[in-house]
């Protein structure tokens, strides 16, 4: 009780009483719900069932959109780095991004971006960042193996085109994560304006990604670089994000190239300089397994075959497995070949270390003077670079204190600055900051003058010492060549051996957690005064700080001793070579036994595993010997670790006197094992079945792991000590015996531990395999898993040179791939600005054919496609050119052939190319050269079939015309020209303009290609007939891949393939002849006079009066006597009819002048008489004005008058 009440507060102690009963009982329960559910049932029943239903149904739709089709998951132990492609217009600020994280991750600064840069982040995870320039066609390639987008978009102008069109790339060929980047935002002087852009921003980036999506704010630069916690806490979402698969990455090895190099040779280059090149390309696998001779294609180039494949040490590998929460200087690795960082390079048969020009020149100056003889050498021989890589080489594999980032910080103060020519700069494409940076550090001061000035003479000095300690080795080596074994085999040997012994080498980490609990702010600090120091891997701040050193040169010392051993038997074994004699099969024994004690001495310390701290000898004052400043020479049987793990129980030496093929040396230890008989009494099967009995075992079903009793497992333990004890001869008796007494006097507490967790593994053992809550998708995702493990402890034992030739190389491995036959524009054109991606090909994906495809024009893109219009597609890796037909699918299943894609609407698309598997997503585009005004990506789609089954037709119309009519048949000629196509068409159906339907009945013998057919109606001559008919579409055969890397240095984004026939037209100034019959024209239709209508005369009978045609009377003959006579004049009287006839047209003509001057005459009289009547009207109303006038003044005197002669007293 007295341990409860320490526990609790004061004012809670509760002894006795219903509360201190309610608390125990749910200490010992550990929950009342059911309790309280039985007491008051009414507060947990359901008080509407509608809600309920509604909660119910939320819960699961929320729970099933969460589900998604289970993958096995094939990441390997060591995955590669994760690609994270910095997108974004020119001038965002996409290299001063990649810059700044580069610095926040490794503490160096990377003036120019080229190629991928891969950088060491954390424990476990490394990245590679690649720059994409503003081509689509690096848009579309980087992509398809991005697992990480880092949009940038400038918030001072808003979105820009190319956003819009990496985001429809992106979801074309697999969505990976998106991470929008707000840069600019200092150009904002109005806090309200900031936020209002800031969210409209972000919910127009959230409806083109998803609701949610992260969005970063840049909020300013200070010198030239973003703001360390902004670019902090952007690199810790990074570290921790994790990716979905993608369905064509997992399903492809691909490697992003991050080196290349020429291996053709130099004698065919000089007879011939546009001979295919040989080239070796390097990266990291990524995808799934490679196979050897395998077919790959490069985006740009084209589909090559792969001569060999290998793999290498890993340039840039993780952190060992040791816990510690952060990164020693000396793991930060910074590996981009492309920028001139990352000075150990590994190939296949060899190791490099780059230094640059200047010191190369510095090391002649330095060795001219000195003997005539090696001033003679280096005039003659101007390999003598060549001869230091070597000798580099052979020290690098000698020592193991050299780390690939040793030399990378040793190189990076000497890399010369690249300077960009004028016409780079003009590019929109390119962001280009070097210029810049140059201005701000000359407008800056004297102060960053002497800043460099200073570096320099470190890194100065750091080359002096590596160069004399380089002219002290090389000598060595000389004199060690002039054995008896050839040089080149030597040096072949020792290159070998450097490597593997590179590979094993482990870095030396931190034993303690303390120091890496250290603030932000601290580390930073520290990570300043290391690289302000000289070679600024290790920081003496603290005391564990050096002691993580110390450990560091204990560990180089026992690598040298290693080495040193290892060449003696180097130069044993190639004396054996040459001998003839193999006896590598002698002393395998004392190898094996010597192999086991080096690795139980290189072990990790278990004291300071299990008690947390070491007692260490005093042998701090020991002087580290050093090899020219920058090796420490490493002596791992004097040092503090070794000393102190000397006692470790677990660090035993094992007897090689005795012999284990005698029988009585097996029967000595045979009771040590469990089916022996350990003591009287006290056999192992009886004692297993008591164990058993008492306490049983437990199989976890889901693991397959067996939790066994833990008296059993002490038994053991203790068996095996009482064994070692009895083969070595140690001190431990009295300890053994202690703990022996302590697990006596705790079997109790054990025994009650024990049965509390098998019941609690019960317990989740039922809730987890009942029937309740267990789901199809649960089954599946377990049944995944346990793929997912039996695929990883597959191969998990087996060394990579053998594992490689079972499943190929695995993704994570860096590999090296030679192609033989490239194009020498390739190597003289290479731009490493511009990625370099080798992506593997599956079967039959290497070959060409027809494919079906569901296509739809996207909505922003301005203009309709035609049929037959060249364009180009990005499909699978590929890039290329081709000619589509569009079709759609009728109902009958008839593919009609359409002239222009539809608005708004999917069709189909015919087209040949690479065969790629079904469901495929593709984009298509017209033209990747240049930058467009408008929205550049022209159509979207799915890959359906690949095979030639659809037949596209095309609509044709077959005319004629009738030349004989009887009743409902006609004889119809133009529509055929001989009989025998007639014949073929017997039994079509027909039909007129007007819609009378007809049908095919039989060819006429003349004229040839006439025919009789049959209609529902009787047909006009004026009618026209036509069949409808449907003629089969072959697929034109065009596939142009765009090999745009293969275009010379500032010109990759003007590659221009097959043109359209409408720019064809353009650009020649073509103009089409317009069809007769397609222009507009006047119609001109002669009248048409209809016969009269005729009704029977029984059936006017029958009419209603008001239907019965009255106008109409029928008009009978004339008698005859109501005829008149014609009258025949005679010669003088027609004469005088003449006369009158003309004298009636002379008074006719009379009278009409006549009649004609009185108009006018009285047209002038009515004028006249309009201006009298005006005259007259204008003298009366003067008058009036008169009279007016006169009358008012007679007033006026009236009222004058009246008012003077009114009486004055009133």
């Amino acid at each position: 009780m007295d341990g409860k009440v320490k526990k609790q507060k004061q004012h809670q102690q509760k002894h006795s009483g219903p509360k201190a009963e309610k608390k125990k009982l749910k200490k010992q329960n550990g929950s009342t719900e059911e309790d309280e559910r039985k007491r008051n049932p009414k507060a947990f029943a359901v008080q509407s069932a509608v809600r309920m239903a509604k909660t119910f149904h939320r819960a699961q739709d929320i729970k099933t959109k969460k589900h998604h089709v289970p993958v096995v998951d094939r990441t390997p132990l060591e995955p590669p780095p994760i690609v994270i492609v910095v997108v974004g217009p020119p001038k965002v600020g996409k290299s001063t991004l990649i810059r700044c994280l580069i610095k926040n991750f490794t503490r160096q600064k990377l003036t120019d971006i080229c190629g991928p840069v891969t950088i060491v982040s954390g424990k476990k995870r490394r990245l590679t960042f690649m720059e994409c320039n503003n081509d689509i066609n690096s848009m579309i390639d980087l992509a398809k193996v991005a697992d990480l987008v880092l949009m940038l978009i400038d918030a001072s102008f808003g979105f820009e085109m190319e956003t819009f069109e990496f985001l429809n790339i992106c979801q074309v060929h697999g969505f990976p994560r998106i991470m929008g980047v707000l840069t600019h935002l200092d150009a904002f002087k109005n806090n309200k304006t900031l936020r209002k852009t800031k969210k409209n921003l972000k919910h127009r980036f959230w409806t083109e990604v998803y609701q949610g999506a992260k969005l970063f704010y840049l909020s300013g630069m200070v010198y030239g670089e973003y703001q360390n916690q902004e670019v902090k806490n952007l690199g810790r979402f990074i570290s921790v994000m994790k990716f979905r698969p993608l369905v064509w990455q997992t399903s492809h090895p691909y490697i992003l190239a991050d080196r290349i190099e020429d291996l053709t040779d130099p004698e065919r280059l000089r007879t011939d300089p546009k001979c295919d090149r040989t080239v070796s390309l390097y990266g990291y696998l990524r995808g799934t397994h490679l196979k050897n001779k395998g077919q790959v294609h490069i985006p740009g180039v084209g589909d090559f075959q792969m001569s060999d494949v290998n793999f290498l040490p890993d340039p840039c590998p993780l952190p060992g497995t040791q816990k510690k929460r952060a990164l020693n200087e000396k793991e930060r690795l910074l590996y981009a070949p492309m920028a001139g960082v990352g000075g150990v390079v590994y190939d296949k048969d060899a190791v490099y270390i780059d230094l640059p020009a200047n010191h190369v020149k510095q090391l002649q100056e330095e060795v001219r003077p000195t003997t005539e003889l090696v001033q003679s050498l280096i005039e003659t021989h101007v390999t003598l670079d060549a001869k230091m890589a070597a000798s580099k080489v052979s020290l690098f594999s000698g020592s193991a204190g050299l780390d690939p980032t040793d030399i990378s910080e040793v190189q990076e103060g000497l890399r010369e600055i690249h300077v960009w020519d004028a016409h780079t700069q003009t590019q929109r494409r390119k962001v280009v900051f070097t210029g810049l940076e140059e201005e701000e550090d000359d407008v800056s001061g004297s102060s960053s003058d002497e800043d460099d000035d200073g570096s320099d003479q470190e890194n100065q000095e750091e080359e002096d010492d590596l160069s004399t300690f380089l002219k002290e080795v090389r000598d060595k080596s000389e004199k060690a060549t002039k054995g008896s074994t050839p040089p080149v085999k030597k040096r072949k040997l020792e290159e070998m051996q450097g490597e593997e012994e590179v590979i094993a080498e482990a870095p030396a980490f931190a034993d303690s957690e303390d120091e890496l609990e250290r603030g932000e702010a601290d580390s930073e600090g520290e990570g300043e005064a290391e690289r302000a120091g000289d070679s600024g891997h290790c920081s003496k701040e603290s005391e564990e700080d050096s002691d993580d050193e110390e450990d560091g040169d204990e560990d180089d010392e026992s690598m040298e001793e290693e080495i040193g051993a290892d060449d003696s038997d180097e130069e044993e074994e190639q004396g054996k070579y040459h001998s003839g004699t193999f006896k590598w099969k002698e002393g395998l024994q004392q190898k094996a036994s010597a192999a086991f004690l080096r690795h139980q001495e290189a072990a990790p310390n278990l004291r300071k595993l299990v008690y947390g701290s070491v007692v260490e000898a005093e042998d701090s004052e020991e002087e580290e010997e050093e090899l020219g400043g920058l090796f420490r020479v490493n002596r791992p049987q004097k040092s503090k670790k070794v000393q102190a793990d000397a006692l470790d129980c677990s660090h035993f030496n094992p007897d090689i006197s005795h012999n284990w093929e005698l029988e009585e040396m097996l029967n000595s230890i045979r009771d040590c094992f469990v089916t022996g008989q350990w003591e009287e009494g006290q056999d192992a099967a009886t004692l297993l079945k008591e164990d058993e009995e008492l306490y049983g075992d437990f199989e976890d079903l889901e693991t397959g792991k067996v939790h066994k009793g833990t008296t059993g497992e002490q038994d053991q333990a203790e068996t095996d000590h009482q064994s070692g004890r009895t083969k070595s001869e140690s001190d431990e008796d009295e300890t053994d015996d202690e703990d022996q007494q302590v697990k006596m006097d705790d079997e109790e507490v054990q025994k009650n531990k024990r049965l509390e967790k098998k019941r609690r593994l019960k317990e989740r053992f039922d809730t987890e395999y009942d029937d309740g809550d267990a789901t199809y998708f649960d089954d599946l995702k377990e049944e995944m898993q346990k793929q997912a493990e039996l695929n990883r402890a597959e191969f998990e034992d087996m060394d990579d040179e053998s594992r490689v030739q079972y499943e190929g190389f695995r993704p994570g491995m860096y590999v090296r791939l030679e192609i033989s036959s490239l194009p020498c524009e390739f190597v003289t054109n290479f731009d490493p600005h511009y990625p370099v991606i080798i992506g593997g090909l599956g079967t039959s994906e290497g070959n060409v054919g027809y494919l079906q495809m569901r296509l739809k024009k996207h909505r922003w893109y301005e203009r309709i496609l035609k049929t037959r219009d060249p364009l180009i597609l990005s499909l699978g890796w590929r890039r290329f050119q081709t000619i589509p037909l569009y079709h759609i699918e009728d109902h009958n299943g008839r593919h009609r052939l359409l002239k222009y894609t539809p608005q708004h609407m999917h069709c189909g698309a015919s087209i040949w190319g690479p065969i790629t598997p079904q469901g495929t997503g593709f984009l298509a585009v017209q033209s990747v050269s240049g930058v467009k005004a408008n929205f550049r990506i022209a159509a979207t789609g799915v890959v359906l079939d690949l095979d030639k089954s659809v037949t596209i037709v095309k609509k044709l119309k077959l005319i004629g015309y009738p030349y004989k009519i009887f009743q409902n048949t006609c004889f119809i000629k133009g529509m055929f020209n001989t009989v025998l196509e007639v014949a073929k068409f017997e039994g079509a159906s027909i039909r007129t303009v007007s819609g009378v339907r007809g049908q095919i009945k039989k060819a006429l013998s003349t004229p040839p290609g006439a025919f009789r057919a049959t209609f529902e109606d009787r047909l006009l001559m004026s009618d026209i007939v036509f069949l409808r008919s449907w003629y089969p579409v072959s697929i034109p055969q065009l596939y142009n891949p765009v090999t745009s890397l293969l275009l010379p240095v500032g010109q990759k984004d003007s590659w221009s393939g097959m043109r359209t026939v409408g720019q064809l037209k353009h650009d020649l100034g073509v103009r089409n002849k317009p069809s007769i019959d397609s222009l507009y024209k006047p119609i001109t239709r002669a009248p048409r006079h209809f016969n009269p209508l005729h009704i029977p005369k029984e059936l006017q009978k029958a009419l209603p009066f008001k239907s019965k045609p009255k106008l109409l009377q029928p008009k009978g003959k004339v008698p005859r006597d109501l005829k008149r006579a014609s009258v025949i004049r005679e010669p003088h009287e027609r004469k005088v009819a003449e006369l009158l006839r003309a004298l009636s047209t002379v008074h006719h003509y009379k009278k009409k002048v006549a009649q004609r001057a009185h108009h006018a005459k009285h047209k002038e009289f009515l004028q006249q008489k309009e201006k009298d009547e005006e005259a007259k009207m204008k003298r009366m109303k003067d008058a009036r004005k008169k009279l007016y006038r006169i009358m008012g003044q007679k007033d006026q005197k009236k009222q004058r008058s009246s008012l003077k002669g009114t009486p004055q007293d009133d």
